[in-house]
């Protein structure tokens, strides 16, 4: 059983509980806490869709990457404490703002509040999609307290060797636990299925960021995908990455990607013969790099 007083709700199975004010690996207590809440459109294009994504950023996480592009927010503890009953009233909120979507954006600590926030906001005519948007360090038994109530599974997938995830991110078991999520996910929802005019409605986008002097791992995670859920499987590669937060310490990843890892990533992408997916648009310069996704849908 899933549960607060005991958490384990993520894999690091800290087993303090919650309820009563003790914090574990990702700080979280047993409030909601979100950073803010608003019309998001610089996601990937099935998922910003017309009138923009309603993201709602919540505080904490349970990993700890020194290249954080938010960690004033995941590490910092930025935020403020909320109810149940406002959160389902925040995705209440962003249906009638037109938002073509609910975007939970890093969920994984509170799992269990927003199944009972998603439950009440069903009950009072919540009906466009919701994406869980993850790091994809997830407990498999917390995600399917979630089976029904989820629409779409946006993980990222990090890494293929844990030497790496525990270096930048202080994870030993990565790998494992992500792809037995991934696979769980899309057990749950599929292949992904849009509307007609291109907008997400359910399925599996695995993305993916590619960090400075690491293409080879970058390329492995796109075989994995391919040889494990198949090339029709969409993914998303990320060209946003900046050294920020701790990423100043390590030399090797202390710049921007340069174009030629992108390029040599892209190829790769095509040569495995995936059928759909995103590349993150770059500007004309190497050091331009554009933080969305204005390339259109890679089809073969």
């Amino acid at each position: 059983m899933m549960t607060l007083k005991k958490c384990n709700i993520c894999p690091h199975n800290c087993l303090v509980d919650r309820t009563k004010g003790k914090l574990g690996f990702c700080k979280a207590g047993s409030k909601i806490k979100i950073a803010k809440y608003d019309k998001f459109k610089y996601e990937e294009p099935c998922i910003s869709g017309r009138n923009g994504s309603g993201a709602v950023f919540f505080s904490n996480c349970n990993l700890n990457c020194v290249y954080c592009q938010n960690y004033e927010i995941s590490s910092k503890n930025m935020g403020r404490e909320i109810s149940i009953e406002e959160l389902s009233n925040i995705f209440l909120k962003l249906q009638e703002n037109d938002c073509d979507n609910i975007n939970l954006v890093t969920p994984t600590i509170y799992a269990l509040q927003i199944k009972e926030a998603l439950i009440i906001a069903r009950e009072k005519g919540l009906n466009i999609p919701v994406i869980y948007n993850t790091s994809g360090y997830e407990n498999v038994e917390t995600l399917k307290e979630l089976e029904g109530l989820i629409d779409v599974y946006l993980p990222d997938f990090k890494y293929i060797n844990n030497e790496v995830a525990f270096k930048y991110s202080g994870i030993k078991n990565y790998f494992e636990i992500v792809t037995n999520a991934i696979l769980e996910m899309r057990r749950q929802v599929g292949n992904i299925v849009l509307d007609k005019d291109g907008i997400v409605e359910k399925g599996l986008i695995v993305r993916h960021l590619i960090l400075p002097n690491h293409v080879k791992n970058s390329k492995a995670i796109l075989k994995w995908i391919l040889e494990n859920i198949g090339k029709d499987t969409f993914v998303s590669i990320m060209a946003q990455y900046f050294p920020t937060h701790g990423a100043m310490n390590y030399s090797e990843i202390n710049r921007k990607i340069t174009r030629r890892e992108l390029k040599s990533v892209e190829k790769y992408m095509y040569e495995l013969e995936f059928n759909n997916g995103y590349i993150q648009n770059v500007g004309k310069n190497e050091e331009e790099y554009v933080p969305d996704f204005n390339l259109s849908i890679k089809k073969h």
